[in-house]
């Protein structure tokens, strides 16, 4: 009786050691969740920042490409009218009108110095949305990433009631794979899918 006894002391302790062992791995499981669930939320944060920035951007574009053309439409209208006009000095103030008109739709056309004439809108608008699509890519990495873990927490807090091990091994390898993608969110977010 007394050997039976330790055999199932030695069991008791045995099966103990590999459930602590189990419920680290879940701690580690749930840590990498949080983790993986806070990246998540700033990638998408971001996205939509950047979608906002993106979509003000081309706004401004339209409206220097609006009061370009508004400009434009007024300084080809009154060239017709100086071309009909003899007075020098309605001719004088007419074409210093025209001119004036024809120097600001060049600078709605470009604007280096501040960056807001319509050839640095386009740039700055196509660079907001390239980080946009970067932070989208990477929430959804992490998406899977959270599924993934939340997926080998069951399957580990499985492996504790069954005392099957392949299924806490199925954890630990879900659990691999997910911070391999949490890396991959980070350093190559648009790589793979």
């Amino acid at each position: 009786m007394a050997a039976a006894t330790q055999d199932v002391t030695e069991e008791s302790t045995t099966g103990s050691r590999v459930n602590k062992r189990i419920a680290l791995l879940i701690a580690i499981l749930a840590l990498m969740l949080a983790f993986a669930e806070i990246g998540g939320k700033n990638a998408e944060q971001d996205a939509l920042a950047r979608n906002i920035e993106a979509s003000n951007l081309w706004a401004f574009f339209q409206a220097k490409t609006i009061r370009g053309t508004t400009l434009r439409t007024a300084a080809e209208a009154m060239e017709v009218e100086l071309a009909g006009t003899t007075e020098p000095a309605t001719r004088e103030r007419l074409q210093k009108r025209i001119d004036g008109w024809k120097a600001t739709i060049a600078r709605y056309d470009t604007e280096p110095e501040t960056q807001e004439g319509r050839k640095e809108l386009i740039a700055r608008a196509k660079a907001a949305e390239a980080r946009r699509d970067i932070s989208s890519a990477r929430d959804d990495k992490y998406d899977i990433v959270s599924g993934l873990l939340q997926i080998a927490i069951v399957i580990s807090s499985a492996a504790i009631i069954t005392g099957v091990a392949m299924l806490a091994w199925t954890g630990g390898a879900l659990g691999l794979l997910g911070l391999g993608l949490m890396v991959l969110a980070e350093l190559a977010p648009t790589a793979l899918f």
